[in-house]
């Protein structure tokens, strides 16, 4: 593995850590306060080649490495985890379109997508009934002709979908008929007749992102529409999730990342018995536990987005990146707002809100439990082909 970036690379992380820091920070509590989502920003991300990353050149992304985007999502997620979600989000789906969707369709798309002149884009996939357990899904799909164009119907519902009320572009997963064992993703464009999203959901944290049901009905996708290839729609959402998670990860390492700036400097000013609070070894002790968690968490994103770039199996990586690093960042945040002590409980200081906005990467896709049925799963399944393999006595 190599830990330095390109100079592109190093040059755009710069570029983004300096936006984070000047633009997004100084806006992310009133926009948690306010719910404000962030269409401005992401008119200026997109110029900024920060929503197509990883998409090529020549499709209107990046064509940078994943290693780039974890990087960026990490910087941005520092100063505004409600800006991180909606770049990762559209990262994701960006990139599917970019590797499934049809050359035709990809090139009409990613272009207007990249630029954020489309809105952010949305990934369609958990439902009421099918949230860990997405082979559980209820919205169909069905061969339909709609004014002499061959295509599929669309009907069901979504749940928890991040940006699924502003998208311009969105990846929905169906199954052939309510008992089908195929799985379709369809590119569904904002504006189809028949798709409409509910209420916002009022969350804990990240409130500047939207989360919202979606109601398909009738919905007519053309053929050049399907993402992959039909029936085999779970490999794409697979794949889609190891991304996602790395992604996810990352952010979750740039909120624990700016708790702990924040308890450590906090902890330098706030004098108690004649003393900054620093001085005490239990504060110490809990910075340095984080500090480490947090720097053991990045190392495991990295080597997921290394090996992502080079083509190997990521799945079980991913999932032991997203484990780790949405737990780490949790443990930072609580350990940043007890350095706070009562302070750390108001609106006064920072510190509440990122121990809002972290709790739900452990939940979003995947929960920790679901990450450990995923490493486990690897786990037993190579020690049985290694056992499997005759071995010389």
């Amino acid at each position: 593995m190599d830990f330095q970036p390109d100079p592109d690379e190093a040059m755009v992380a710069q570029t983004v850590r300096a936006y984070a820091r000047d633009v997004l920070g100084p806006r992310a509590a009133e926009r948690d306060r306010t719910e404000r989502f962030p269409d401005i920003e992401l008119r200026e991300l997109g110029p900024m080649g920060l929503l197509g990353v990883t998409v090529p050149e020549q499709l209107g992304g990046s064509g940078m490495s994943p290693a780039s985007l974890a990087e960026a999502i990490a910087a941005i997620a520092e100063a505004d985890a409600s800006v991180a979600v909606t770049v990762a989000v559209t990262n994701m789906v960006a990139e599917v379109i970019a590797k499934h969707a049809q050359p035709e369709t990809a090139a009409r798309v990613l272009p207007s997508l990249c630029s954020g002149s489309a809105g952010p884009a949305a990934f369609a996939l958990s439902e009421a009934g099918a949230g860990s357990d997405p082979a559980g899904m209820r919205t169909t799909f069905a061969p339909a002709v709609r004014n002499g164009v061959a295509g599929y119907e669309l009907n069901g519902s979504k749940l928890w979908i991040t940006s699924g009320d502003r998208a311009g572009y969105l990846v929905v997963m169906a199954r052939r008929g309510t008992e089908g064992r195929e799985h379709s993703a369809f590119l569904v464009e904002a504006g189809t007749p028949g798709l409409s999203a509910g209420k916002h959901e009022r969350k804990l944290g990240q409130r500047g992102s939207t989360t919202v049901p979606l109601l398909l009905d009738q919905v007519f996708v053309p053929e050049s529409q399907v993402v992959g290839v039909a029936g085999q729609g779970f490999k794409v959402a697979l794949a889609a999730l190891d991304g996602g998670r790395i992604n996810v990860a990352a952010m979750a390492v740039g909120i624990g990342r700016a708790a702990l700036a924040a308890a450590t400097q906090y902890s330098r000013d706030r004098v108690q018995f004649g003393q900054p609070i620093a001085t005490n070894q239990a504060i110490r002790f809990m910075l340095a536990d984080a500090a480490t968690r947090l720097e053991a968490a990045w190392l495991l994103v990295q080597r997921a987005a290394w090996l992502k770039a080079s083509g190997a199996p990521v799945t079980p990586a991913a999932a032991q990146a997203k484990l780790f690093a949405t737990e780490s960042a949790v443990f930072a945040c609580d350990a940043a707002l007890q350095i706070h002590g009562g302070y750390g409980y108001t609106r006064e200081f920072p510190v509440e809100r990122y121990y809002r906005d972290v709790r739900v990467t452990t939940i979003y896709e995947g929960t920790s439990q679901i990450q450990k049925i995923v490493i486990a799963r690897h786990l037993i399944k190579t020690a049985a082909a290694a056992h499997a393999v005759p071995r010389n006595p």
